[in-house]
């Protein structure tokens, strides 16, 4: 038997159902995030049993055959398969110490945001209760649920992963990345470091572009042309990084400080706040004060672990 086929029979074994033979699962947690993977069940054909503490945000789905829950017990009671969907790990918690007994023999696929840490102290708290843990970032927004091209990182048991993969694969593609039960969160945090970072970036120079008379939708195919170089720039620096390489060959540190004082400067005669600008000039000075101005913008990266 391939290692396909027996994954393939263990999610089967191990996929609950009703008494209609329907996959089942439990969802806790109707925000958008919530609803939307309440919904992709429903359309899978799953029995769904529902939580959450405001109970009407349920009524659409249970004209859709969901089940609503009386409580977190009965809810977490009702399937071996728990998803959890809630603002953070404080939640989390609140909501699976009021299920008590209920906990032992399930597996709880925790996709709520926090630290790689608490998702570590969430899984050791789990397995004192007989419960398995598996972490979950999602990657994509509520309307990017149900979409194979979509993903979600995964950490945890192994086995847990692929007795349960089918489920999870309804929701969005699953990206296993280990056994530490902090990966999937460190790896999500990270892409959100990025995407928060990016994003304002973006909206910072719209503002400077609206303060000097140019409309968003007018500034939007630069802004397009320049977020779309940024693969080629990431392709060609990650294997520096990588190697420790930080040869100041194509671009210099002296270089961005002279750069971003335009930028400052260019944005402070608009009117519009430089602490974003400023702080990425002030990071620039300290490596070249550092002694790094001949080093290449990737020198950074050891500047900001402290190297």
């Amino acid at each position: 038997m391939s290692v396909a086929q027996r994954e393939s029979v263990e999610q089967q074994e191990n996929s609950k159902q009703d008494g209609s033979g329907k996959p089942s699962v439990t969802l806790i947690g109707l925000g958008p995030m919530g609803r939307a993977m309440a919904g992709a069940y429903l359309d899978a054909g799953y029995a769904v049993t529902l939580w959450n503490r405001s109970p009407g945000r349920a009524d659409d789905l249970l004209a859709r055959g969901a089940v609503l829950a009386p409580d977190a017990a009965a809810a977490v009671a009702a399937n071996e398969l728990v998803v959890l969907s809630l603002t953070d790990y404080d939640a989390v918690f609140a909501v699976l110490a009021a299920a008590g007994p209920a906990l032992a023999g399930r597996t709880v696929v925790n996709l709520s945001s926090d630290t790689p840490d608490r998702a570590r102290e969430a899984a050791r708290w789990l397995a004192e209760r007989g419960a398995g843990h598996l972490t979950g970032g999602v990657q994509v927004p509520p309307s990017g649920i149900g979409r194979p091209e979509s993903s979600t990182f995964y950490s945890g048991p192994v086995e847990l992963f692929r007795r349960h993969r089918a489920a999870l694969e309804v929701l969005t593609g699953a990206d296993y990345r280990g056994d530490d039960p902090g990966l999937a969160q460190l790896y999500y945090q990270i892409q959100m470091d990025l995407f928060w970072t990016s994003l304002t970036a973006y909206l910072h120079a719209t503002a400077v572009a609206e303060a000097n008379g140019i409309p968003a939708d007018e500034f939007l195919p630069y802004a397009t042309s320049t977020a779309a170089s940024m693969p080629g720039f990431l392709a060609f620096y990650a294997p520096r990084i990588a190697a420790g390489n930080h040869e100041g060959d194509v671009d210099r540190l002296t270089m961005g400080v002279a750069s971003l004082e335009h930028v400052l400067h260019t944005v402070e005669a608009s009117g519009v706040d430089g602490a974003l600008p400023r702080l990425l000039a002030d990071t620039f000075r300290k490596a070249v004060a550092a002694g790094r101005g001949g080093s290449s913008v990737t020198g950074l990266v050891p500047l900001f672990k402290g190297e």
